[in-house]
């Protein structure tokens, strides 16, 4: 098992910055790629697997990362394999950013669902 707790959330304005940071405890964590997905907030958990929108992705020695047109240039994912820790630096927020915001461990890469751990999400709201 891997238990991934994420932090970091909070109410910014349009064009500020967050970091999200996701600890890992469990399984050694270099073994897992990891990602960032965000879904609408007031949806059940069930549905992380099928309806979250990826955000961004990074294999398991940090090489790699991937992101959606969506965010691509505004966020940034990093990894501390020391720290079993992996970051979302989320800069130029913009009101559809806003939303619960989960981080998940897959063991394929790229990344793809269905992830095999999934943290409790943070929210973050952006307002205009």
């Amino acid at each position: 098992q891997v238990q991934l707790v994420e932090s970091g959330g909070g109410l910014v304005q349009a064009g500020g910055s967050l970091r999200l940071s996701c600890a890992a405890s469990g399984r050694t964590f270099s073994n897992y790629a990891m990602g960032w997905f965000r879904m609408a907030p007031g949806k059940p958990r069930e549905l992380l697997q099928t309806t979250s929108e990826f955000v961004a992705a990074i294999s398991k020695s940090g090489t790699g990362t991937y992101y959606p047109d969506s965010v691509k240039g505004r966020f940034t994912i990093s990894r501390d394999n020391a720290k079993n820790t992996v970051y979302l630096q989320m800069n130029s927020l913009k009101p559809e950013d806003t939303a619960v915001y989960y981080c998940a461990a897959g063991d394929t890469w790229p990344i793809q669902y269905p992830l095999d751990y999934w943290g409790q999400g943070t929210q973050v709201i952006v307002s205009s």
